[in-house]
């Protein structure tokens, strides 16, 4: 009797598979991949926000990384505590988004929308007009554009195509210097200075 007691078994519950799907967590950045940037890590601020490390380079100079809140306004490029800024190595760009993910307590936003050419080109102007100074032209560099590639989405190439357009368009406001070294002809910007009055 003792025996057929404790080798009882219940009978098997049928598991039935659940008739409503349940439904996915909204895409917060998981998948979102904006043109003309690779985004290497995502980290979650305390309310599921994401913190994005990116970066827009081609690697010819050495590859420089930037970081960006998607539930806040916090970008970074550029480590500013020290004498001279430098620009953040993976290492450095993933300790700056992971420290302000572990303080964040933004909600996440929707994501950008990619613009259309005509409002990414306005940005773009924009961006150069607000660069000039009334003492000096100011050099461009396209990773000086970091912390708007979110904004903007386009490819380097489709950039420098604008650029060179604008500088077409308005001389004035942006100039061309192109410079011979060996084999390779390099092209860099200017923001014009301000007229003087």
């Amino acid at each position: 009797m003792a025996f057929t007691l404790f080798s009882r078994r219940p009978a098997p519950v049928p598991v039935m598979p659940p008739t409503v799907e349940p439904e996915p967590w909204p895409e917060t950045g998981e998948t979102w991949t904006p043109e003309g940037v690779t985004v290497v890590e995502r980290y979650y601020t305390q309310a599921h926000a994401v913190v994005l490390v990116y970066t827009a380079d081609d690697g010819k100079a050495g590859i420089y990384y930037a970081v960006a809140c998607l539930g806040c306004h916090f970008a970074s490029a550029q480590d500013g505590t020290r004498i001279h800024p430098t620009r953040y190595s993976l290492a450095d760009a993933a300790k700056v988004a992971n420290e302000h993910a572990t303080t964040c307590r933004a909600l996440p936003r929707d994501l950008p929308a990619r613009p259309d050419d005509a409002t990414a080109r306005e940005q773009l102007h924009a961006w150069v007009r607000r660069t000039r100074r009334s003492k000096d032209d100011v050099q461009l560099r396209l990773s000086d554009l970091d912390l708007i590639r979110l904004t903007i989405q386009r490819t380097n190439d489709w950039i420098v195509g604008v650029l060179q357009q604008l500088a077409i368009d308005q001389p004035e406001v942006l100039r061309i210097k192109r410079s011979q070294y060996a084999d390779h002809t390099y092209v860099s910007y200017y923001a014009r200075r301000l007229p003087q009055d």
